[in-house]
């Protein structure tokens, strides 16, 4: 199975338009995808899979004054169908790479403790796992 994996940028932004709406949480906003593109501290990684985008990643980079660099993976997804066939470990590679490349040094992602298959992705991977206690506010709360 080739996988091929794509950063989305200003130049390829249109890959998103009629992607498989189970990539993401809720539909693209193409506004908040270009704000998204634009920014250094950010990349958006699709899997393609026989031509068809089956796989996604979004990464942040955060830089801190007193601790190291760290890549930090804010989403991963893969449509039902490519599940346990490569594609998120794929992408979790290229994410490492990509955050290698810019500095670095540490690596983290969170995920609901009842997600089973995220919990032993991650762990195949040699992440430790940790509790933590998560707030939010915004227009769901």
């Amino acid at each position: 199975m080739d996988i091929d994996l794509v950063p989305i940028d200003s130049h390829n932004i249109h890959l998103l338009k009629d992607v498989n709406p189970d990539l993401f949480d809720e539909p693209v906003v193409p506004e908040r995808l270009e704000r998204l593109v634009d920014r250094a501290s950010s990349f958006l990684l699709l899997a393609f899979v026989e031509g068809m985008a089956g796989g996604q990643l979004l990464a942040h980079i955060h830089h801190h004054p007193d601790k190291p660099t760290e890549l930090y993976i804010d989403d991963l997804a893969v449509v039902d169908a490519l599940r346990r066939r490569g594609v998120a470990t794929r992408l979790l590679e290229a994410a490492v790479a990509i955050g290698r490349d810019r500095g670095c040094e540490e690596l983290w992602v969170a995920t609901e403790p009842d997600n089973e298959p995220a919990r032993r992705l991650y762990g195949a991977f040699g992440l430790n796992e940790r509790s933590a206690s998560i707030f939010e506010a915004g227009s769901e709360t």
